[in-house]
């Protein structure tokens, strides 16, 4: 398995090698020893999520107090989808920053989400499924949104799919209206409990 790290600081891309034979295909989507070398602990799982999405089903930016925040490692077994991530830290020096990657069930790539970052998806075709690998039980209280489609963040939301949305999600706060009611995470303190977390380990 590879990795990589992506625009937003604390966000990662692996790209695990698949298996194919005559019986179908073997692949190993997470891997402890190559995701400790690329962020510097283990992941302590906390909750694992399961969602099946249409084609042009947007779900997202979550994110959550942070610390401790709920930090993500998400791949996807069937269809394929467009991953964002978006540093909504603030005081962070790429604030209001994004980058994306494709997962799919043809490479099983993955995306690590450290705690405080802002993360979204768009399905590309029916019946896509995401699975997440949580660091911390979902905590209704402490969870927040961004409006996926804020006109500040210009996310790349494909033009030409019928966009799908909860009202939750369409409803949320601008990056900018978040930050304005102190709901978005602090770079410093999100730095710290990396800090931590990697000294523990």
């Amino acid at each position: 398995m590879q990795f990589r790290r992506l625009r937003v600081p604390d966000a990662y891309e692996f790209s695990p090698r698949a298996f194919p034979d005559d019986r179908g295909l073997f692949v190993a989507p997470f891997q402890e020893d190559v995701f400790r070398e690329a962020v510097g602990h283990s992941l302590r799982l906390g909750q694992s999520n399961h969602s099946v999405s249409r084609r042009g089903t947007i779900r997202g930016l979550h994110f959550a107090d942070t610390p401790p925040g709920q930090a993500k490692y998400v791949y996807c077994p069937r269809g394929s989808l467009l991953d964002v991530v978006v540093d909504i830290r603030v005081g962070s020096p790429t604030f209001g920053q994004w980058d994306t990657v494709v997962l799919d069930s043809r490479e099983f790539r993955a995306v690590y989400v450290a705690e405080g970052l802002g993360h979204g998806f768009v399905a590309l075709e029916d019946d896509t499924v995401m699975t997440y690998f949580c660091s911390e039980p979902y905590n209704p209280a402490g969870e927040h949104g961004i409006t996926p489609l804020d006109p500040a963040l210009d996310l790349p939301w494909p033009s030409d799919i019928e966009q799908v949305l909860s009202g939750k999600d369409r409803s949320a706060p601008t990056l900018a209206e978040a930050r304005e009611q102190g709901l978005l995470p602090v770079y410093a303190d999100c730095v710290a409990y990396y800090d931590k977390l990697r000294s523990a380990n």
